[in-house]
């Protein structure tokens, strides 16, 4: 088991970036698959980014160019450098551990793009 925690979110003018913190309760050198997920309002839940322990990444069409993820095992983190933020990327934002087939969630962290 382990427990995540997001961190990072808040208040961007559109342009601007955020850098979120997905920070794990143990290791996760042996989570193959970790990952970022959003939901705006009445919109579904919807996957932003993905990396594998090796350090292979997926991104969203929507994303992609604009968000960059990342890890460092060493310090059970995961990252998600949010640059050139759009309006329509204003969503909670949660991050996720897959092991064994079981999807780990962390509580979410609001980020809100306006002007």
């Amino acid at each position: 088991q382990v427990h995540l925690v997001e961190s990072g979110g808040g208040l961007v003018q559109p342009g601007g970036s955020l850098s979120l913190t997905c920070a794990a309760s143990r290791s996760i050198i042996s989570i193959n698959t970790m990952g970022w997920y959003r939901q705006a309002p009445g919109k579904q839940r919807e996957l932003v980014a993905q990396i594998s322990s090796g350090n292979i990444v997926d991104y969203a069409a929507s994303v992609k160019g604009r968000f960059t993820i990342s890890r460092d095992n060493a310090k059970n983190t995961m990252y998600l450098q949010m640059n050139s933020l759009k309006p329509e990327d204003t969503a909670v934002y949660y991050c996720t551990a897959i092991e064994r087939g079981f999807y780990y969630w962390g509580q979410g962290t609001q980020v809100t793009v306006s002007s």
